[in-house]
């Protein structure tokens, strides 16, 4: 979320933040206008703060206040705007703030906002994934209690209305990650959902954290039991259609693995990107033609040479087709010498894992193990995507797994000899 909206949600005026107005007047008519009255020094001390326009002195001024006067008959008050002070330069104030104003007013929408936001905030930097699974649920957390949130009865039903539009994409976004972080996909697609229909229309085709949820409403349906791909396909291309180009690679993977392995090919794809673009869910017309079965495609693959099959084809066959189809299509290959390209999953010694299918690199296993014929001086990082000459050697089904042995790493080349300019002649 941007700074500048975040702010702009907590930050309010004297008037928005509460309709008490302070004065020493005691009057019948001070009362029937819903004034609140206190000693002249506490009304000093409070206009005092809410008056300073830096807000740095401004929370100063709130805090000195809150401690003179820390039964005061509008903490609530008080808090609130503390809480919009510190939301402009201090998240970690800002949460404390928000945490006393929610002991006082555990309905307070604004505080459950800046719990919900901040706590996701602070989940997204987090490496450690039990560490940012806690945080995110604490998050989500205050986002439930944010969306139970009734209006209280100095709001107008205007003023509510406006507030709940603003936050309530960000409390199911909040949800949403929660869930998806711990493979609830029913809860995240729940909220994921949820979100992108709280929001006008043109706020899903903009670059931004609806879009971003966009795609791990994609990534919901994908991680589904079982998977589903053609949602997964159309939500993964509608993020990658309005994505900034410089991002449109870090989206069209998922949006073309899931489509390819409904599908089966490329073919018919543009249909998918014209839908995804023009409907902000998919229609009721929307299709996919469903890829044939494995064995389908098996048999399809056999019918062919099979000796200048594709290494992905043998895989596949492999892995699906029965012992004696698997036989007939790694015959050819047993002992041949050739060059693998593949994602490192582990290295040791002499043995490299490799992801070298489609299937292997997206769920992060190795399909491929090669015993090289020594172990290099520097093993290869795991992610990196490296080549490796060696010679087939057998297989296994299930799992997928096929093995090489004597194998190379490409040797780095020496580097040339540094020139020497010829000595000058005097």
């Amino acid at each position: 979320m941007k700074k500048v909206v975040f702010a702009s949600l907590l930050a309010v005026g004297v008037m928005s933040a509460t309709t008490v107005l302070y004065a020493q007047d005691s009057s019948p008519q001070a009362a029937a206008d819903g004034q609140v009255q206190m000693p002249a020094a506490e009304a000093n001390a409070y206009n005092n703060a809410i008056s300073q326009t830096d807000a740095k002195a401004k929370a100063a001024a709130l805090e000195a206040y809150l401690q003179q006067y820390p039964q005061s008959q509008v903490k609530a008050a008080v808090l609130l705007q503390l809480m919009g002070a510190y939301s402009t330069f201090d998240p970690a104030k800002t949460l404390d703030a928000a945490d006393r104003l929610l002991q006082v007013d555990p309905n307070n929408i604004r505080a459950l906002f800046a719990e919900t936001s901040l706590l996701k905030t602070q989940a997204d930097s987090q490496t450690d994934p039990s560490q940012k699974q806690t945080t995110l649920d604490k998050a989500a957390s205050f986002a439930q209690r944010g969306l139970k949130a009734t209006k209280p009865a100095t709001i107008s039903d205007a003023d509510w209305q406006a507030t709940q539009k603003q936050v309530t994409p960000y409390f199911y976004s909040a949800i949403g990650a929660a869930a998806l972080g711990k493979k609830d996909s029913a809860g995240a697609i729940s909220a994921y959902e949820s979100e992108l229909k709280s929001v006008p229309v043109e706020q899903t085709q903009q670059p931004g954290p609806i879009l971003q949820d966009t795609f791990f409403l994609a990534r919901a349906y994908y991680e589904s039991t079982p998977p589903d791909y053609v949602k997964c396909t159309f939500f993964a291309t509608r993020t990658a259609v309005f994505a900034p180009d410089q991002f449109k690679p870090s989206f069209q993977p998922l949006a073309s693995y899931c489509y390819k392995k409904y599908h089966g090919g490329d073919d018919g794809y543009d249909a998918v990107k014209t839908a995804a673009q023009a409907n902000l869910f998919p229609p009721a017309d929307f299709t996919i033609k469903a890829a044939p079965t494995p064995a389908d495609y098996v048999k399809t693959v056999l019918t062919g040479d099979v000796t200048s099959l594709a290494l992905s084809d043998r895989e596949f066959v492999i892995q699906y087709g029965t012992p004696e189809q698997a036989d007939q299509v790694f015959a050819p290959i047993k002992s041949k010498e050739v060059k693998v390209t593949g994602v490192v999953v582990s290295a040791a010694g002499t043995n490299l894992q490799l992801s070298v299918s489609d299937d292997a690199k997206v769920a992060k296993t190795a399909d491929f193990s090669i015993d090289l014929k020594e172990a290099p001086k520097t093993a290869p990082a795991v992610g990196a995507t490296i080549d490796v000459v060696a010679t087939f050697d057998s297989y296994t089904q299930k799992p997928v797994v096929i093995k090489m042995t004597g194998g190379e790493l490409p040797a780095a080349k020496k580097a040339a000899p540094a020139h020497k300019p010829a000595p000058r002649r005097r």
